[in-house]
């Protein structure tokens, strides 16, 4: 059982590093900050795509926060740093107007956080019966469901 409230503790972390940075970023989306615009506009998806990014990342932050929600928020916001990343990897580089690779350095974090989430919450996932019954997973038979 103390490793069950460990795990909890942990995916909490997790997910309070993962909505604080995406977060963040919904600020520069909805206001139309030049460096969102300019990312946006090199991958030809200016306005619309900056908007709906924001606004699917802002469904993730709620979802990271929400207890029984969370292991959702996390796939949500892999496949939206997935899409992050890729971009950077393929049309943006890895440094975006002189940030130093911040940005990509943000949706790696992200990434790796929302992973974690992920599997530590995994017991939350509808196709959770993959994993055995005894199994120790924040949420999970174990944990109490918390």
């Amino acid at each position: 059982m103390k490793s069950c409230k460990w795990h909890q503790g942990v995916a909490w972390f997790f997910q309070m590093v993962a909505a604080a940075i995406l977060a963040q970023t919904l600020f520069f989306k909805f206001r139309g900050a030049e460096e969102s615009k300019f990312i946006f506009t090199v991958l030809g998806a200016e306005p619309w795509g900056r908007v709906a990014t924001g606004l699917f990342e802002l469904v993730a932050v709620v979802l990271l926060l929400t207890p029984r929600l969370a292991a959702l928020g996390g796939l949500l916001s892999l496949g939206l740093m997935t899409g992050a990343i890729l971009s950077h990897l393929t049309k943006l580089g890895l440094v975006v107007k002189d940030d130093g690779g911040l940005l990509f350095g943000l949706a790696v974090t992200v990434f790796i956080s929302a992973a974690l989430v992920v599997w530590l919450r995994r017991f939350q996932l509808p196709f959770r019966r993959m994993w055995a019954a005894e199994d120790c997973g924040v949420g999970g038979p174990a944990s109490g469901g918390a």
